[in-house]
């Protein structure tokens, strides 16, 4: 991605952040494009996996068999109710219970599971908070958000103020929550370049963690063990804001159950905890609700959705805010470039890509932990996110929420809420001069 000599007229960038997946689109269905490349059959299947994607479930029994099943308690009628455009969710807003699909409150109880060391459920509600539910059934409850500010100031004596969401569930249906009880709001991203990350050798990804920082540097990096369901067997984790995924199918079919209610061959048992009972009881859309060749087709989708090109990659504020992103040590966990692994899907297979992750846990300070641990990754860990895409979530979304829950508004943000292994390069950043600020932004803008 990068080649640096002396200086930031030397300092050049690769447009094609997704390799041959790379499209040149800047505009608000930038997201949605398909790599080029793929055969007809994969064209096919993309188009078929986009309109399981996009369109709306609904309630069984309905002459739409395929697209029958929804809930009975669900969070979103559609994949793309929370990942608009292909793009990122919105949390609720404030004081407001009013859903806006794309963000989520998982729940868990301490320990794990005997065999695939998942977080445990609570008892009443299951592993993620319900909050809509088909006619005749109770919705789990509702969540509601505030807004802590705290005030800061930059090294050159600018203010700037960040804001800490608070989080209340209300209105719940089936008694309290267990009183040990653990919850994490998470955001649903953008779901670009998929199917490249999937490709990267585990190999690679495992060379690169430290979690002992054998090196000294300040920075770990831990890989999430987590459970291949298709598989039956302990993999590594790539996906899910804590990397407790191992593939893109397995991320499609536990969204499918837990964000939507249909179950497919991964997830046969509708999400109905013990003692909801009209949940259990409720009509469903078959066995299973989304059949094989269907998740197979969304599965396509999403691996092949491409990855909009690097904007203004001549121009010299953002070669001088790519320096500053090395300089800084924002490239010690976000590492640009990887090459992919032989795939299925020859379009995706040894492909340069600049993606901006790891894919690896890191500790990023107490305040942005969660307190709950899901497989390997503790209370303060974090996956690094790809960046790749960054720029463009406004055009997409028409606004801007980043990190977890969505508390960051723009990208200065963002970055002053790293601690942890992140705490020097928030502090490079922060301490910086304004021009070297607005560089290092221009930079994640042309991302």
């Amino acid at each position: 991605m990068v080649v640096a000599t002396c200086g930031s007229d030397d300092f050049t960038l690769d447009p094609n952040l997704g390799g041959e997946a790379t499209r040149v689109d800047a505009t608000r269905n930038s997201f949605s494009l398909p790599a080029p490349d793929l055969t007809t059959a994969e064209r096919r299947a993309f188009e078929v996996g986009d309109s399981f994607f996009t369109q709306n479930w609904v309630t069984a029994p309905a002459s739409t068999e395929a697209r029958d099943g929804l809930g009975p308690t669900f969070n979103a009628q559609a994949c793309s109710s929370c990942h608009v455009r292909d793009g990122r969710g919105a949390p609720p807003l404030p004081s407001h219970t009013e859903a806006r699909p794309g963000l989520l409150i998982r729940l868990s109880i301490p320990g794990a599971d005997a065999v695939t060391g998942a977080p445990l459920p609570d008892p009443r509600y299951g592993g993620q908070l319900q909050d809509r539910s088909i006619l005749g059934v109770p919705a789990e409850g509702s969540m509601r958000v505030a807004y802590e500010v705290i005030s800061g100031t930059y090294g050159d004596g600018t203010g700037y103020e960040l804001r800490m969401p608070v989080f209340e569930i209300t209105d719940l249906a089936f008694g309290p929550l267990h009183p040990k009880i653990r919850t994490s709001p998470r955001l649903a991203p953008q779901v670009i370049g998929m199917g490249l990350l999937e490709a990267i050798p585990a190999e690679e990804i495992m060379a690169a963690a430290d979690p002992d920082d054998a090196d000294g540097d300040g920075i770990s990096g831990r890989a999430n063990i987590v459970w291949d369901g298709r598989l039956g067997v302990a993999a590594l984790g790539r996906f899910g804001w804590k990397a407790n995924v191992a593939t893109v199918e397995q991320q499609a079919a536990g969204a499918f159950l837990g964000d939507i209610g249909i179950t497919s061959s991964l997830h046969p048992e509708e999400n109905c905890p013990a003692g909801q009972t009209a949940c259990a009881e409720a009509i469903t859309g078959g066995a299973p609700e989304i059949a094989e060749n269907r998740l197979g087709m969304v599965t396509v989708y999403m691996r092949t959705l491409a990855v909009p090109a690097l904007r203004g990659a001549d121009e010299e504020q953002v070669r001088t805010g790519a320096r500053l992103f090395e300089e800084f040590g924002c490239a010690s966990c976000h590492t640009a470039t990887h090459v992919t692994g032989q795939t299925d899907i020859a379009a995706l297979s040894a492909q340069t890509i600049h993606p901006y992750t790891d894919l690896l846990l890191h500790d990023m300070g107490e305040g942005l932990a969660d307190g709950r641990e899901d497989f390997a990754a503790s209370g303060r860990e974090w996956r690094t996110p790809p960046l790749w895409g960054i720029g463009l979530i406004d055009e997409i979304n028409g606004e801007r929420f980043l990190l977890h829950d969505g508390r960051a508004r723009t990208l200065q943000e963002a970055i002053l809420w790293h601690g942890g292994e992140g705490e020097a390069s928030k502090e490079a950043f922060r301490m910086a001069d304004a021009e070297q600020r607005a560089a290092l932004v221009a930079f994640l803008e042309a991302l």
